[in-house]
Parts: structure tokens; sequence; C-alpha cells
């Protein structure tokens, strides 16, 4: 009796390409649901009047939806190519453990207005209310999110 099937190089092959492929998967979501991997800097919070910006000056509609935008330092200001870039914030330290456990998604709109900037990111209320239990300036990790 003959056996017919494919040659054992082969199934070597795609067994190590299905397992490479669902370690890049695991890590993926791991690093999504997890956490963020980026650059480590500050972030306070700024209250209004937001108007005018930067990036936008009066117009409303510059200001995404559930209003988790901010206002970045010059490090990040990149002579205003920053304008609409979206990073990915999560606190990691601060006085009094101010951290809540989840991560936002906030959009460039404007730069520091002082001159030095407080903290790496300033962030809008509902932005900061949203990683912080407290009203200090509190460490965070931030990563760009790239347009695809």
């Amino acid at each position: 009796m003959i056996k017919v099937g494919k040659p054992k190089g082969q199934q070597v092959m795609r067994t190590r390409a299905m397992s490479a492929t669902f370690l890049v998967m695991y890590c993926v979501l791991l690093f999504d649901v997890v956490g963020v991997l980026g650059d480590v800097g500050t972030a306070a919070s700024y209250d209004p009047p937001y108007l005018p910006t930067r990036c936008g000056g009066y117009s409303e509609d510059q200001f995404p939806p559930g209003d988790l935008f901010a206002a970045v330092s010059d490090g990040l200001w990149d002579n205003g190519a920053s304008c609409g870039r979206k990073y990915r914030v999560r606190c990691i330290s601060g006085p009094k453990r101010p951290c809540k456990v989840r991560s936002i998604v906030v959009q460039v709109v404007d730069l520091c207005s002082h001159d030095p900037c407080p903290a790496t990111l300033q962030l809008s209320n509902k932005a900061f209310t949203a990683i912080s239990k407290i009203d200090a300036k509190v460490n965070v990790e931030y990563a760009h999110l790239c347009r695809i």
C-alpha cells in the first residue's frame, strides 16, 4: 500500500507559519488590552476656554466626539504637523495612586499655551478625568496612533 500525502517538509513549514501567525495575533491582542507601548511623559488637565486653538482657530468642529482632546508641548508639536494626530494615553503613576485602569485616545487640537509647558500633554478636563482620579499632574504612557 502506498501512502499519498504532503511531504514532511511542507507540514513543518505550515506548522511554523501557523505558530508565527498565532504569536503575532496574541501579541497584538495582549498589548491592545493590557496597555500601550510608547513614550513616557506627563499629563495635566487644562480648563476652558478651549477656543481659539492653533489647529482649528474658533471652529467647534475640530473637537472629537466625547471631548477627548489635548494640547501638546513643543516636543510633540512638530511645527503644527501634530494637529489632528491621535494618541493612546494611559496613566501609569502619580501622587496618591491616581490612575484609573484604562487608556483613552485623544486628538491633538492645540499647542500648550504656557512656556514652558507644565506637561507633555495637557488634556481636556473630560480626557483627564477619564484616566485620573485626582486633579494633579500624573505620569503617562502615550503612543501615536498611525493613520492607515
